[in-house]
């Protein structure tokens, strides 16, 4: 395994396929293909330890989806995606031009099969770009040449960090990264999260960041207090910070807190903040 012959064309050179990814672990829980026997081999073992895993990515996604509309409708069609992943049915372009086709969304990602994959299938399309950074360099992103070239920083924006915070380690002091991101905003933009927990499943929680920490992002955990507090200078939007299916369900069978009788142990938070925002 690895070598030229058994490495895909979307795969660049220079990555481990023998190393799991987050990113590509996450594609493998969504049904996606861009994924190597490595990252299959511990999402299966997350899987027999933690069943609800792919439940917990899905509405993890459906969040996404709704948040993204929320954030059209309240009339902000910037979107900076910080951690997007790999591409998948359903990206942050794809809901935000449903809802208004002048959306403009800038991806950014560590991962660099994620990234590569992201510019093959967003070629041409001048409306997106794709940015290869780490969120804990928040000057690095608001400084590269395409988030500035796509996205106008004296109107609002959507700052959507889902599903990576947690890949944020206490000492990289994530209230500081969103501090940077927040100041660079104007009012009225918004800040997404969803964020894993370990409330209510602290052993498994555990458990699974132990298997984490065999990829180059180890996960870390928080409660739902200090998943609030990363919303420090926005103004929460009703619910506030709650379990992920449970912030603005729609009625979709993939917003349903009970689906899959899965909700009791899909352990995770989320919430959309306003930046200078009052009712």
């Amino acid at each position: 395994m690895g070598g030229p012959s058994s490495r895909p064309s979307w795969a660049p050179a220079g990555v481990d396929l023998d190393r799991p990814s987050a990113a590509r672990v996450y594609d493998y829980y969504l049904g996606g293909f861009h994924n190597f026997p490595a990252d299959r081999e511990m999402a299966k073992k997350a899987i027999q330890m933690w069943p609800e895993l792919p439940l917990m990515m899905q509405a993890n996604r459906a969040f996404l989806r709704r948040a993204v509309r929320f954030a059209v409708g309240q009339g902000v069609t910037q979107f900076l995606d910080i951690g997007s992943g790999i591409p998948t049915v359903g990206n942050s372009h794809e809901v935000a031009r449903l809802a208004d086709p002048s959306s403009k969304v800038v991806y950014v990602d560590v991962d660099p099969v994620a990234v590569a994959h992201s510019r093959a299938i967003l070629a041409g399309d001048a409306s997106t770009a794709v940015v290869q950074a780490d969120l804990r360099d928040p000057d690095r992103i608001l400084a590269d040449a395409s988030v500035n070239r796509l996205l106008d920083l004296d109107q609002p924006i959507a700052i959507l960090l889902v599903a990576v915070l947690h890949f944020v380690a206490t000492e990289d002091n994530p209230l500081t990264v969103i501090a940077r991101l927040r100041d660079a905003v104007v009012p009225g933009s918004l800040l997404v999260i969803s964020h894993a927990s370990q409330d209510g499943q602290p052993e498994l929680a555990d458990s699974h960041q132990r298997l984490y920490a065999r990829t180059p992002t180890p996960m870390t955990m928080r409660s739902q207090s200090e998943i609030s507090d990363l919303f420090t200078g926005f103004e929460l939007v009703p619910p506030g910070v709650v379990p992920i299916q449970q912030w603005r369900p729609e009625g979709r069978p993939e917003d349903s807190s009970d689906a899959a009788g899965g909700a009791k142990r899909m352990v995770g938070f989320a919430g959309v903040g306003i930046k200078g925002w009052t009712r």
